[in-house]
């Protein structure tokens, strides 16, 4: 909405580019910033690994927002905290995660966020989270976890790694959102018109 606001005229496909460019910038950023403390003589490895759950958290956090702030210039509001879930696990897999819902609920549609995330029974939803949920932290574990000893390398090493580490992460969700919601509207949806 706060978007919308400032720039009244834009396109629905101008304003999720606008959300874009802000997510990938806070996805690099805080990557970049925690391999930066890490080359800190003396604390700094240690200050950064410390500091990686937390980054994890508002990378998470960053991730969420994204996702459902593009379902809703796509039209689609989402109440239910499960339905929500979907969504932002789906998009953090990247191309695979929207492919495994589909390939679950047996659809033959892309864009099924837009199609069918309002219409399937809570079960099937809840179903469908609990494999997402699996596949995430497989996935998850390994990416984030290299990308969190890569940014403790020293001499300034794990800042370039965070950074692109961070919008590679980024990029990951940015192509899941894209796999799940299709082309954007022509025009804004009612629910966010200014």
């Amino acid at each position: 909405d706060r978007l919308r606001r400032d720039h009244p005229r834009a396109t629905p496909h101008e304003l999720i580019e606008r959300l874009t460019r802000g997510y990938l910038r806070r996805a690099a950023v805080g990557g970049g910033a925690i391999g930066a403390v890490a080359a800190v003589p003396a604390i700094g490895t240690v200050a950064a690994a410390a500091l990686t759950g937390g980054q994890t958290l508002s990378f998470l956090s960053a991730s969420a927002g994204y996702v459902l702030a593009v379902a809703r210039i796509h039209g689609i509001e989402v109440e239910h905290p499960a339905r929500r879930r979907t969504l932002v696990l789906a998009a953090l897999l990247g191309k695979d995660g929207p492919r495994a819902v589909e390939g679950q609920l047996g659809l033959g549609t892309l864009a099924w966020g837009r199609a069918a995330i309002g219409r399937l029974p809570l079960g099937t939803v809840r179903s469908v989270n609990t494999t997402l949920g699996r596949r995430l932290v497989r996935a998850g574990a390994t990416r984030i976890g290299g990308l969190a000893l890569g940014r403790l390398a020293p001499f300034g090493i794990g800042a370039v790694i965070g950074w692109t580490g961070g919008r590679a992460l980024g990029r990951r969700v940015v192509e899941g959102v894209r796999a799940s919601f299709g082309e954007p509207p022509a025009e804004v949806p009612d629910l966010i018109r200014a």
